[in-house]
């Protein structure tokens, strides 16, 4: 088989020679193109692995140091303010009213527990609110910290009418659940 194409090529014109060493090493190119590609991703995927293991070991390596702090940090809380999904909800539509806020909505709540500490998150909107019930609503919020805390705060002028703001938030409380 090496023989017969050795012979072909050897009886071929010297234009016709190039031609074929010039597709051949277009060929190897375009296969070279393509290994590239994937070793860049494998290097990229191995850097990224590297760097989340890492993480997760230095994360290990102060495991007691954390639950040092976490212990210490929720003894600080009194469980009794401590706000449930339904609770927190009823504190900020409170808080709200009291602003003089009536515009709100607030979307799906998300709870995550690990048994002792749960977390309870509230998307909550406010629709065409004035800048000082606005500002009267978020020192009311910012009271009730650290058992209410924002997550997300994001501020916008209303469309149709720009003396107006429109407020986003994303709310947390931590329930002590003992």
């Amino acid at each position: 088989m090496i023989r017969a194409l050795r012979a072909f090529f050897l009886g071929r014109l010297l234009r016709e020679k190039l031609l074929l060493v010039v597709f051949a090493l277009l060929g190897v190119l375009m296969w070279l193109s393509g290994y590239s590609k994937r070793l860049g991703a494998f290097w990229r995927e191995q850097r990224s692995t590297t760097s989340a293991l890492a993480d997760q070991q230095r994360w290990l390596d102060n495991r007691k140091a954390l639950e040092a702090a976490a212990d210490k940090a929720a003894g600080r809380l009194e469980a009794a303010k401590t706000l449930d999904g339904t609770r927190l909800l009823a504190a900020v539509v409170a808080l709200a009213n009291e602003a003089g806020l009536r515009n709100t909505a607030s979307g799906s709540q998300t709870d995550q527990s690990n048994g002792q500490v749960s977390i309870h998150t509230l998307p909550f909107t406010i629709n065409r609110a004035d800048w000082e019930s606005l500002k009267k609503f978020y020192v009311a919020l910012s009271a009730r910290a650290p058992y209410i805390g924002i997550e997300k705060f994001t501020l916008n002028a209303d469309r149709a009418n720009p003396a107006l703001l429109n407020l986003q938030l994303t709310l947390t409380s931590v329930e002590i659940v003992r």
